[in-house]
């Protein structure tokens, strides 16, 4: 669908240079969004020191913090709404977020649990280039520049290995106690599939309005350019800190 969108874009040429424009200045706003809320999503300094200083299971402080985590999570965010934005369907959005739950609980679980020190900054950056990757899934891109189509449950499922690694990442921020670790890292995964939940109702409820107007298949394709957009600035972002640390 978005093929034919876009080639109907390009043959009515007003039109394209006003979306061309118009997702030139999505970028560019996206771009000064994210520069000035990046450092939002990490560990808050009041979260951490309460976490230093317990030790046991604790299980319902860790299931509130895994769901702050995923509903401050726009990186994570940002690419769940680009894999449901054309699903129509309740059963295939179920298929795709249960994968992508499936995909960082695992890495997110083992990370931890087995102390796997893996570069947030490198891991985010990746998380970054899922975002870019999805957002060029639904331009349609692979198939007009390779003529293939990649499997999306794969690749949903392992970009959503490496958002676990990047949730394990930010977890060995807090520094937690081993003492009650594998019930509290359980409590904290509920918490981010509550947040995941909570999160993707909200997008599914403002898209299922949009979607219902014809501005929706208007502004797909610019919708996605900056989508796109945003994950280079998020892997840029995430580079930057990489080489600067």
């Amino acid at each position: 669908m978005i093929l034919s969108l876009t080639a109907r874009a390009q043959s009515e040429q007003p039109s394209f240079h006003y979306r061309a424009l118009l997702s030139a200045f999505l970028c560019i706003l996206l771009s000064l969004l994210f520069s000035a809320v990046a450092h939002a999503h990490g560990v808050a300094d009041g979260d951490k020191g309460y976490i230093q200083e317990i030790s046991g299971t604790h299980l319902l402080p860790f299931t509130y913090l895994g769901a702050k985590h995923m509903v401050t999570g726009y990186d994570h965010l940002l690419f769940l709404a680009g894999v449901i934005f054309f699903l129509y369907r309740l059963k295939d959005i179920a298929i795709y977020v249960s994968l992508f739950a499936i995909g960082h609980s695992l890495t997110m679980l083992y990370g931890v649990y087995a102390g796997v020190n893996v570069n947030a900054y490198l891991i985010d950056a990746i998380i970054g280039l899922s975002v870019v990757y999805k957002a060029l899934d639904n331009l349609g891109a692979y198939q007009r520049w390779f003529g293939i189509q990649p499997n999306t449950k794969i690749a949903t499922l392992v970009f959503g290995l490496f958002h676990g690694f990047g949730l394990a990442a930010k977890i060995q921020e807090y520094e937690i106690a081993r003492e009650g670790l594998l019930p509290n890292l359980l409590a904290f995964n509920v918490g981010v599939e509550i947040g995941q939940l909570l999160a993707l109702g909200a997008i599914l409820i403002a898209m299922g309005f949009w979607r219902r107007t014809p501005a929706f298949l208007k502004y797909a394709y610019t919708t996605n350019v900056a989508l796109m957009c945003a994950g280079f600035v998020l892997v840029g972002y995430q580079l930057t800190g990489f080489f600067v640390s």
